[in-house]
C-alpha cells in the first residue's frame, strides 16, 4: 500500500506493507468514556458498627449519606412533614451532586447537618418521627 504524507510543505511517498492486524500497544490504556450515564441505583450503605451518634435503635426512622460528600443544600427544616421521595440533603462528591431523599413519608424530627459540612458515608443526616 502506497501512502502519500505531507510534512513542513514536503511530500512524501511511502509504501507500507501490513502482515498483521493492527493491535495496540500492550501498555496502551484507552481513555476513559466521559459521556457515561451516571448509576440508576446507589448500593446499600452498612449501619455503622461501633456505638456513637450514628448508631440509631429504628433504621427507617434516619436517612443515611450514600457516600462521603459535602452537604451543598437542605432542603427540609425541623417539624417539616415530608412524603416519600422528597428531597432533603444534596450533596457534593467529585463535583457531581447527588439528591439524598426521603426513604418515607413522615415529620423531620433532627437535621444532623448543615450547608458546607463534610460528611461520610453512612452518616445520619435527617432524623424522622
Amino acid at each position: 500500500m502506497k501512502l502519500k504524507l505531507t510534512i513542513d510543505g514536503k511530500v512524501y511517498e511511502v509504501e507500507v506493507d501490513a502482515t498483521e492486524p493492527a493491535q495496540p500497544h500492550p501498555s496502551y490504556i484507552p481513555p476513559m468514556n466521559k459521556t457515561r450515564a451516571p448509576p440508576t441505583h446507589l448500593p446499600a450503605v452498612p449501619a455503622p458498627t461501633q456505638t456513637g451518634q450514628d448508631t440509631v435503635a429504628d433504621e427507617s426512622k434516619v436517612c443515611r449519606s450514600p457516600m462521603a460528600g459535602i452537604v451543598v443544600r437542605v432542603s427540609a427544616q425541623v417539624g417539616q412533614v415530608i412524603q416519600a421521595n422528597d428531597v432533603l440533603v444534596v450533596l457534593e462528591a467529585m463535583k457531581m451532586e447527588t439528591v439524598v431523599t426521603a426513604p418515607r413519608g413522615g415529620k423531620i424530627a433532627k437535621l444532623n447537618v448543615k450547608s458546607g459540612d463534610s460528611v461520610q458515608g453512612g452518616q445520619v443526616l435527617v432524623e424522622l418521627a
